[in-house]
């Protein structure tokens, strides 16, 4: 079992990989406890995400941190934000029934 803080590393690195991937700017992130959901992003351009993803998979938490990163670009889940998906996280959808 990690230490919150290498957790919130763990993730940190993670959306830092991403963020140049994806070619997006969140104005902050923040990894945090949440107990409800894995991740969010708001209207203003805050990501945030919990620190426990960084417990689970390696494809689940690209799977996280890519949905909550596209939603700088794309704020629905429609055909453009699913294909962006597919493009990044090939087999996303297995992902998607693993919610909180």
């Amino acid at each position: 079992m990690r230490t919150n803080d290498k957790r919130r590393e763990v993730i940190r690195n993670r959306v830092a990989y991403w963020t140049q991937r994806l070619n997006v700017r969140p104005l902050l992130v923040r990894v945090r406890h949440m107990t409800r959901k894995w991740g969010s992003c708001s209207t203003s351009g805050t990501v945030t995400l919990a620190y426990d993803l960084a417990d689970r998979e390696l494809s689940f938490q690209n799977f996280v941190i890519v949905h909550e990163l596209l939603h700088l670009r794309v704020p629905n889940h429609g055909k453009l934000f699913k294909a962006l998906m597919t493009a990044h996280v090939p087999g996303w959808k297995k992902h998607d029934v693993n919610r909180r």
